[in-house]
């Protein structure tokens, strides 16, 4: 029996694949070439210098931070797997972030007081997604697994 012939350019198209990819593992990490992946190195930098004062250098959240303040409002809580982070989806996370807590939570009907400000002046959208990604970035696999289910069902039910 015969094998079909491939034609002429096939080899040179497929060593042009092989060299490709040579060249992309060889440049560095893959994440570099994706820029809808979010820098995580840049997530801790801009989590460092913008939550760390309030959320904790290791993302532990402040001591007693489900007991309300005098004020009504609530210590900053962690972000670590300890935390309720994870218990929301994306788009609440996103906002909370860009808005501020108290805005989110006015908008939802929610009956609580927020000291989370908001730092949409202060950080892009591509600034907002690397930090969120840091943070998950530390969370256990079935965390971060919770957490992506209930960005898909934010997703389903806005």
């Amino acid at each position: 029996m015969r094998r079909a012939r491939r034609p002429a350019g096939h080899l040179r198209r497929v060593a042009g694949l092989a060299a490709g990819a040579v060249f992309l593992l060889q440049a560095g990490p893959a994440h570099a070439f994706f820029h809808n992946q979010p820098d995580l190195e840049r997530g801790r930098a801009i989590y460092t210098a913008k939550c760390a004062s309030c959320h904790g250098a290791n993302l532990q959240g402040q001591p007693d931070w489900q007991t309300p303040r005098a004020d009504g409002t609530y210590p900053a809580p962690p972000h670590d797997e300890t935390g309720h982070t994870w218990h929301h989806g994306d788009t609440m996370l996103r906002d909370y972030i860009r808005l501020g807590g108290q805005a989110v939570l006015d908008n939802m009907g929610v009956e609580f007081v927020s000291g989370m400000p908001g730092f949409g002046s202060a950080l892009t959208e591509e600034d907002i997604e690397a930090v969120l990604a840091y943070i998950k970035s530390t969370w256990p696999d079935p965390v971060r697994a919770a957490q992506e289910d209930r960005t898909r069902a934010e997703a389903e039910n806005p």
